[in-house]
């Protein structure tokens, strides 16, 4: 069973010229900034005592990131079960769930072509 929005992507040129803005400007704590590359990192930042996080992401590492808009992710307790469940009710799964450092994901679509991750 989905529990709650665990991120929201926002799609930026420099990463840390975003995270001081988040942080320095906005007043949201940093919650993780794990690299992924020598010059981008997995940057999440949340309102003070929020569930749900923004992930800062570069659009250099994003085909279309251009013409994209910011993503959902979706937390489950059993991202397996749930994968399952949600194929079995005719969800479009545009991957099985893939094991991350971050976490596990699945992708998935609604009928208008939206795409969101399931993350467990």
């Amino acid at each position: 069973m989905i529990t709650q929005i665990g991120t929201v992507a926002v799609y930026v040129d420099d990463q840390q010229k975003a995270k001081t803005f988040w942080t320095e400007k906005a007043g949201f704590e940093l919650r993780r900034e794990t690299p992924m590359t020598p010059e981008a990192s997995w940057l999440e930042v949340a309102p003070p005592g929020a569930q749900s996080c923004l992930v800062i992401y570069p659009k250099a590492m994003m085909a279309g990131a251009e013409e994209m808009k910011p993503s959902i992710v979706f937390l489950c307790d059993d991202i397996d079960g749930t994968f399952r469940r949600m194929k079995d009710a005719g969800v479009k799964f545009l991957e099985e769930p893939n094991p991350m450092p971050w976490g596990t994901y699945a992708r998935f679509e609604d009928e208008d072509g939206n795409e969101f991750l399931l993350k467990g």
